[in-house]
């Protein structure tokens, strides 16, 4: 089954599920095949339902989530995009954020990379790296986060290095659809530069605060999961353009990290902060598990181990990945939980938007990597029914007559037409 013809998009998500290309990661020329690493058939669909999913996904994107973006959130005038919008395509302001910006490189490059090479498309793209370089930072300093709709900066320097990873991975995939491999040298430039700045011990002592509110207490030095998983499949991206040892360094400790100190064999869960030394913290962040980064950090070392041909990474990952996805399933309501603030207490994130549409899609994606790579029954005869069936009933907001989807969500994710109604922002979102 190829994945690059599964297709969705959302309110600020855009789902762009690839096909694995299993390549060996240090000689892109030496690879293998889908389900060769265990021996399994491939997994079979009969015609009809293939089609009919392919066919359900490429209307989500190319009837409703790109004409949105073309008619009210692309800025044809200035480059990039204006993501402050209501349903209505009404800008509420025109301020741009750097890490939309980056995403929104890397989603318009894959488009015409991988969609007939439509001019348009990379058009987009480089308006947007045009726009974004002009707030680019000098030496070790990060992109602000807010750029005016001219592209002049209008916050400081940002004090979290995600926003210029994001930047960074629209500038490769932008230098694989142009061919203008200078910004692949620039993506890694950024990357090599955010990778310094997070091993500080000193690094955003406010890391616990994006997690659990204002309140939490400083943790200067953290290591952030998160932050794994961007430079994971950040550069997964880049590695298919051409090696390169210091980036696969980077990414081996990441992998190292991930498989060996993240994960807690007391419960058999990822934690999501760890100590600057990689210990584990001796107050309640031993118990808090996001598993909705968990589940969008593992399938992607499935996409990586099978570019190793590392059979036993693949396993230890597949597992680890089955695991957060069943844990994180509401029984009651259905769809993931985006975070497991207390293991032993069983305390699940209630209040703050516990069902993110984000989440549903990431399991998404991993379950299809399982189905084509050992033909696995968990994801084909349970799983991939269950959360796409949730996924659509309960976020896709058409049926309320509303564009887009529902990002953002309480339990049983109710629909609030007053809310729809008001202020909203355009997340575009790429799942490699």
């Amino acid at each position: 089954m190829n994945r690059k013809t599964f297709i969705a998009a959302s309110i600020g998500s855009l789902l762009l599920p690839k096909y694995i290309k299993a390549e060996n990661l240090r000689h892109g020329n030496d690879s293998i095949g889908p389900n060769v690493l265990f021996g399994a058939a491939p997994v079979k669909f009969d015609d009809v339902s293939l089609k009919n999913l392919r066919d359900e996904y490429h209307r989500h994107l190319f009837d409703d989530f790109l004409p949105f973006m073309d008619n009210y959130v692309i800025d044809h005038k200035y480059g990039g995009f204006m993501c402050n919008t209501d349903r209505a395509g009404t800008n509420i302001n025109t301020n741009k954020n750097t890490w939309t910006e980056g995403r929104g490189i890397w989603v318009y490059s894959f488009l015409y990379r991988n969609f007939g090479n439509e001019k348009r498309y990379l058009e987009i793209a480089r308006n947007s790296l045009n726009l974004i370089l002009k707030s680019k930072p000098s030496g070790i300093d990060l992109w602000p986060d807010s750029i005016s709709r001219e592209g002049k900066a209008i916050t400081p320097s940002s004090s979290i290095i995600s926003g210029d990873v994001l930047v960074a991975e629209g500038l490769s995939e932008y230098a694989q659809a142009s061919g203008e491999s200078e910004y692949w040298d620039m993506a890694k430039d950024i990357i090599l530069k955010c990778w310094r700045i997070y091993n500080d011990p000193k690094y955003y002592p406010n890391s616990i605060a994006d997690y659990m509110g204002p309140e939490a207490f400083p943790f200067p030095g953290a290591k952030i999961q998160a932050v794994c998983m961007l430079m994971i499949i950040t550069i997964n991206g880049m590695l298919k353009f051409h090696g390169d040892p210091d980036l696969e360094q980077i990414i081996f400790e990441c992998t190292d990290t991930v498989i060996n100190k993240f994960y807690n064999p007391e419960f058999q869960l990822n934690n999501e902060l760890l100590n600057h030394d990689f210990s584990r913290p001796n107050n309640q962040l031993a118990q808090f598990v996001y598993t909705g980064i968990a589940i969008e950090t593992l399938w992607p070392m499935m996409e990586r181990a099978v570019r190793l041909k590392d059979v036993a990474l693949f396993q230890t990952a597949a597992e680890r990945f089955k695991r957060h996805v069943e844990v994180a399933w509401d029984d009651v309501y259905g769809g993931i939980f985006r975070s497991l603030n207390d293991v032993d207490k069983n305390v699940w994130e209630i209040e703050r938007v516990p069902k993110v549409l984000w989440a549903q899609q990431e399991a998404l994606n991993g379950i299809m990597v399982l189905m084509e790579q050992t033909g696995d029954k968990w994801a084909k005869n349970c799983w991939l029914e269950k959360i796409h069936a949730y996924t659509v009933n309960k976020h896709l907001l058409k049926q309320y007559g509303y564009p887009l989807w529902n990002f953002y969500a309480d339990r049983k994710v109710t629909f609030d037409r007053e809310q729809q109604n008001k202020t909203i922002e355009i997340i575009i979102f790429r799942v490699i």
